[in-house]
C-alpha cells in the first residue's frame, strides 16, 4: 500500500511540476490568487456589512475566481505556444505585467470589501484615480489571450487536431475585443432599470433578474476563451478531428449571442427573468 501511496504521489508531483513549467509566473499568481479565496471566504462568514445588498467580500470572492482561472487556463494554453515564444524578453516583459496586473485588480477588490467601499463606479476621487488604473491593467490582463491567439496561429509544429486548434485561436482572439467591448458600456454601473441591487440575484452570479445586467455579456465575452475551445473538444471528439466548420460556426453564434445580451440588457431586459 505504501509504495503504490507513494508512486502515485510521485506521478502527481511530476505531473503538478510540468504543468507549472508551461508558464510558471500566470501558475503561481493563479495559484496565490485561489487561496487567497480561503481566508476571504473565512472573512466572509464573519463580516455583516453589504454592498447593494450583497456582502462587501461577494466581490473580492467573485474577482479572485475570476482571475485565478483566467491566468491557469493560460496555463494550459501555453503548452501550445512556438518553443521560442516563452524565452523571448518581450514575452517575459508581458507575463509579468498580466500577473501583476491581475495582482492589482485582486487587491484591490479586496482592500475596497475591507473599507465596505465600492472597488467599482467609486465617485470619489480617489476611487475614480484607482478604477482608471484597474481599467488599465484590466486591459494589459486580457492582451495575453490575443497574443496567445496570434502565438498559437504561427505555430506550425502542433500535433493537435484541427478542430481544437481553430476552436484554441478563435476562442482566444474573441476575448479581449469582446471583453472590452461589453466592459466599455458600463458607464455609471452594471444595472439598466430594475431595484438596482443584487441582492436578489441569480444565485452564484448575482444577475439581477427584475431589469437589464451589463455583467452578463461582460461574463461570455471574459469566457469566450473556455466556450470555444471546449466546444472544439467536443466537436473534435464526436464530428471529427479535421472538420473545422463546427467550430467556426459555434464560435459565431457566441459572437452573436454574446453581443445579444448586450443588446438586451441595454434595454433593460433580464438574462433570466425572476419567476412569480
Amino acid at each position: 500500500m505504501t509504495h503504490h501511496t507513494n508512486f502515485a504521489s510521485s506521478k502527481l508531483t511530476v505531473w503538478w511540476r510540468e504543468f507549472a513549467s508551461y508558464e510558471p509566473r500566470f501558475f503561481m499568481t493563479g495559484l496565490l490568487v485561489w487561496l487567497a479565496m480561503l481566508p476571504t471566504f473565512v472573512v466572509a462568514l464573519m463580516d455583516t456589512r453589504t454592498i447593494n445588498g450583497v456582502s462587501v467580500w461577494d466581490k473580492p470572492l467573485k474577482f479572485q475566481f475570476a482571475f485565478g482561472l483566467y491566468l491557469l487556463t493560460l496555463v494550459v494554453y501555453a503548452r501550445f505556444l512556438p518553443d521560442d515564444v516563452r524565452y523571448r524578453n518581450w514575452y517575459r516583459r508581458l507575463s509579468i505585467a498580466v500577473a501583476l496586473s491581475a495582482l492589482a485588480e485582486v487587491v484591490w477588490t479586496a482592500g475596497a470589501g475591507a473599507i465596505g467601499t465600492e472597488s467599482h463606479f467609486n465617485s470619489s476621487l480617489i476611487g475614480l484615480a484607482i478604477y482608471t488604473v484597474m481599467g488599465i491593467a484590466a486591459i494589459v490582463i486580457v492582451s495575453a489571450s490575443s497574443v496567445y491567439a496570434f502565438q498559437i496561429a504561427r505555430n506550425k509544429r502542433l500535433t493537435l487536431s484541427p478542430a481544437i486548434i481553430r476552436s484554441l485561436i478563435l476562442g482566444l482572439a474573441m476575448t479581449a475585443p469582446l471583453t472590452l467591448v461589453t466592459a466599455g458600456t458600463i458607464m455609471d454601473g452594471h444595472w439598466v432599470g430594475g431595484s438596482n441591487t443584487d441582492e436578489s440575484g441569480l444565485l452564484l452570479l448575482g444577475w439581477v433578474r427584475d431589469g437589464g445586467d451589463l455583467r452578463v455579456a461582460h461574463f461570455f465575452a471574459t469566457h469566450a476563451l473556455h466556450f470555444v475551445p471546449a466546444f472544439g473538444l467536443i466537436s473534435s471528439t464526436v464530428l471529427g478531428k479535421e472538420k473545422t466548420w463546427p467550430v467556426t460556426a459555434f464560435a459565431t453564434l457566441f459572437l452573436a449571442f454574446t453581443l445579444w445580451t448586450l443588446f438586451q440588457a441595454h434595454a433593460g431586459l433580464p438574462f433570466l427573468p425572476s419567476i412569480g
